[in-house]
């Protein structure tokens, strides 16, 4: 058993119909046992969902709203505590699942390790998956002193299961100097800094593809968003983010499944990073699933 199904706590603004009559799962991902920096990212998916009552079902940017979609939270996952191989393969085996039954699986994190299960179930589905990831750390590192499974490998890992040029990376501005070398030796794409500017130019030739966008919550500066594991200066603006989301939503290619992850709540009182988090889920809710019955 994966979730608890007695949980009768707070959900996603609307997400409220039932597995079986929605397209769309949300679902937390309550594990942070790899972080290198400060751990709290396990409390992210329910802070968000508590900040989703302030949205408005509405959204202006893209001219749709929630009441037009089905969406199931299927709550947080029930994870082996401390465990984080076995906790990645239960979260595989349920992404699975959810490909299986035909449905659209969103995420919400949770460390950026948890990214790593959900690509392989989706490349397990859709063996020409391409990878858009918005981050501010490269994510390419083979091991963190000594530990593979770490929040600061999985694009590693996926480079090596999808191809390295089918790996697309985003405002990026940290990461060792091996990483950078990777990058530029492997033929993965990795954009410095900016995101909206780049994707608009990669993204013509993502057409007819299928897709899955993984995002970290610290692409934004700290101005934004400190609420998170490992904050990093000279980020992008919630609002280009929010643009960048558009441009992907509008593309024309085929999002298969996403993620956001790295909320930190206990960093940001004043819960703007949650704020945040939750209006990004809102568009990627409206924007990302157009090949299933649910737009």
């Amino acid at each position: 058993m994966f979730f608890d199904e007695k949980y009768s706590g707070r959900k996603y603004i609307l997400a409220d119909k039932t597995y079986e009559e929605a397209p769309i799962v949300f679902f937390g991902l309550p594990m942070d046992y790899t972080v290198s920096f400060r751990p709290g990212s396990r409390f992210g998916p329910n802070r968000i969902r508590e900040a989703s009552i302030g949205l408005e079902e509405y959204s202006i940017h893209q001219d749709r709203s929630l009441e037009d979609i089905s969406v199931h939270d299927a709550g947080d996952m029930l994870l082996p505590f401390g465990n984080a191989a076995k906790s990645l393969e239960q979260m595989r085996t349920y992404a699975g699942q959810l490909y299986r039954d035909g449905k659209f699986p969103l995420a919400a994190g949770g460390e950026h390790l948890v990214s790593w299960p959900l690509i392989q179930a989706a490349h397990a589905e859709y063996p020409d998956l391409i990878l858009i990831h918005i981050d501010a750390h490269a994510d390419l590192r083979e091991e963190y002193e000594g530990e593979t499974l770490s929040h600061s490998t999985p694009v590693r890992k996926a480079c090596g299961l999808l191809g390295p040029e089918n790996v697309y990376s985003f405002g990026i501005r940290s990461g060792m100097k091996e990483e950078f070398d990777y990058a530029r030796e492997s033929g993965m794409h990795l954009s410095l800094f900016d995101v909206k500017k780049p994707l608009q130019r990669v993204l013509p030739s993502l057409q007819g593809k299928n897709v899955y966008v993984t995002i970290d919550i610290d692409v934004l500066d700290p101005a934004y968003a400190p609420g998170t594991g490992t904050p990093e200066a000279g980020g992008i603006t919630s609002r280009e983010l929010l643009e960048a989301i558009g441009l992907i939503a509008d593309a024309d290619m085929t999002v298969v499944g996403a993620d956001l992850v790295e909320v930190a709540p206990a960093y940001d009182p004043a819960e703007q990073t949650s704020v945040a988090a939750a209006k990004f889920l809102r568009e990627m809710m409206l924007g990302f699933p157009k090949d299933r019955e649910c737009r």
